[in-house]
């Protein structure tokens, strides 16, 4: 498994993300007839919000970002995304694993959404996300926190 590291993010972080979003939800957009690159671009630009934003880093160089935003009755999961080349390795699960531990010892519910056939979907499945509700594009699930998590 690679090192990585994790750090706060700041406004200067929202090209690199947008671009990496790009990414990753290409081929998942396209198989769902709807990538607009320039949209994905913008949806991110116009929902980031670095206060909740961390960034994942491996080798001193941007890898990935995943956001934890608190709402009225849950934490949204959001904007979880590592780049290609690092996935598979157990990084998203590490960092999935410390912020639901966190979640966890405030007994904090978290939700999510997913694009429907995604693979993210069995990493999210394996820590404990069960389905909400979907439609035929967003898949929303939610994960109620394990009491008893020191």
């Amino acid at each position: 498994m690679a090192d990585w590291e994790i750090r706060p993010a700041s406004v200067a972080d929202i090209e690199a993300v947008a671009e990496l979003r790009t990414v990753v939800l290409r081929a998942d957009l396209e198989r769902l007839g709807r990538y607009d690159e320039q949209r994905v671009r913008q949806r991110l630009r116009d929902g980031f919000g670095p206060a909740h934003t961390w960034v994942i880093e491996v080798g001193a160089a941007f890898a990935g970002c995943v956001s934890l935003r608190p709402a009225e009755d849950a934490h949204w999961l959001e904007h979880f995304y590592l780049a290609p080349h690092l996935q598979g390795r157990g990084i998203g699960a590490d960092v999935l694993r410390g912020l639901l531990e966190q979640c966890d010892r405030g007994g904090i519910l978290v939700r999510l959404n997913v694009l429907q056939g995604s693979p993210a979907r069995r990493l999210y499945e394996r820590h404990g996300f069960r389905l909400e509700t979907e439609d035929p594009v967003d898949v929303f699930m939610v994960r109620e926190p394990i009491l008893g998590h020191t």
